[in-house]
């Protein structure tokens, strides 16, 4: 029993350093709960190093800088550190069907390459049920790694984007290996630490099909280095036993990501967990998750909900009761065109036009969150400049 206990403490001691390096680093030296100036937040970052060396707020290049450039293609990332990200997400991770590990925002990989343009895949489109909703395409567990790298990326939302499909066929997809691999090359070509913040997708949907995402991310890991709690690595995903996987397999700073407050995560969906969204926001749910994870990734309105016309209405406690628990808020996704922004802070009624993006990251960089996701690191860049100046 001594024992036990023992092993219980040092791994609980663990977890609360992990927590608290992550914490410290975005919240502490931020100074957001502390209620500091934004100067103040500013001055605070850079130092200690690992996640100390992160401003705060932290611009998150979401898919790389997808606003202009395919998304998850090395195009989109490279633009991301261009243009000056914290951090860039690469990738939503996704298995080959002879277990490769490569970077799609979704399995379903229809919207986002040219394989309908390759007679020789026919055969592979197939409807399949992904989360319990029928999806019709190509998936990536139907290739193998060789066949997925002859198809090249495209835009996925040309209609919001038509400038990006300019670079349509540009890029292949990468594998979370060269990602790694990427992320050192560009570490020592900038003379500074890269971070990524992958994501395992629908982990729960994939490990039924023997292809389980959590072992393979953390062998890649442990391949190179990239395991431990202060590596510029942070791991995400919107299932928290993915992530409770994780937590027992890397010490990698750890987020879950929570959908809209009536959602449930497809992994208690499986189980049978009752449990919505709205439950793990609550400060139960909350203690809940500092107890495996060290961040939330919500969505911006279970920060600030939006009314029936889709603006923007009161804060609700989030941010105050995420960080007295130790977690770091790094909500999704600010995009500067107008159907993505509240209805107050769009212009005009073109769906490709830009609203006033500056605005809205004022108000929500203002509820105290730790970092945002962003298509358009370059304006978020700006934003946090504008607020920590104020």
């Amino acid at each position: 029993m001594a024992t036990q206990e023992s092993q219980h403490e040092s791994t609980e001691q663990a977890r609360t350093g992990r927590r608290a390096l992550l914490g410290a680093a975005v919240l502490g030296a931020g100074g957001a709960v502390l209620g500091l100036s934004g100067t103040a937040r500013a001055a605070g970052a850079g130092h200690g190093g690992g996640v100390r060396s992160l401003p705060v707020p932290t611009i998150i290049g979401h898919r790389g800088a997808s606003g202009y450039r395919p998304e998850h293609t090395f195009g989109s990332y490279q633009l991301a550190l261009d243009l000056g990200a914290d951090i860039v997400e690469a990738g939503d991770l996704v298995p080959t069907k002879d277990g490769h590990l490569v970077c799609r925002h979704e399995p379903e990989i229809g919207g986002t390459t040219d394989v309908a343009h390759h007679p020789e895949f026919a055969g592979r489109k197939t409807t399949k049920v992904l989360d319990g909703v029928s999806t019709t395409g190509w998936f990536t567990e139907d290739f193998t790694l060789a066949e997925l790298k002859t198809l090249r990326a495209i835009e996925r939302i040309p209609a919001n984007r038509p400038h990006n499909t300019l670079y349509d066929g540009r890029w292949e997809i990468p594998t979370f290996e060269e990602v790694l691999k990427w992320q050192d090359e560009q570490t020592r070509k900038r003379g500074r630490q890269v971070w990524i913040y992958p994501e395992t997708k629908h982990p729960t949907y994939f490990r039924k099909l023997g292809l389980g995402l959590e072992e393979r991310v953390a062998k890649l890991l442990r391949k190179y280095g990239k395991d431990k709690r202060n590596s510029p690595v942070i791991l995400q995903s919107f299932e928290p036993t993915s992530i409770q996987r994780l937590n027992k397999l890397v010490d990698n700073p750890l987020a879950v990501l929570l959908s809209s407050a009536d959602s449930r995560p497809w992994d208690f969906v499986e189980t049978g967990d009752p449990r919505t969204v709205a439950d793990l926001v609550t400060r139960k749910g909350l203690r809940e998750i500092a107890g495996y994870a060290q961040g939330i990734g919500p969505t911006l309105d279970l920060v600030i909900p939006k009314d029936a016309g889709g603006r923007l209405t009161t804060p609700t406690t989030l941010v105050k009761d995420a960080h007295a628990v130790g977690l770091v808020l790094h909500p999704y996704t600010m995009r500067n065109e107008n159907p993505f922004l509240p209805a107050d802070f769009r212009k005009g009624t073109d769906a490709d036009a830009y609203g006033d993006a500056f605005g809205a990251f004022q108000v929500y960089f203002a509820t105290g969150i730790d970092g945002v996701f962003t298509d358009n690191p370059d304006t978020g860049l700006l934003a946090r400049a504008d607020f920590v100046n104020d």
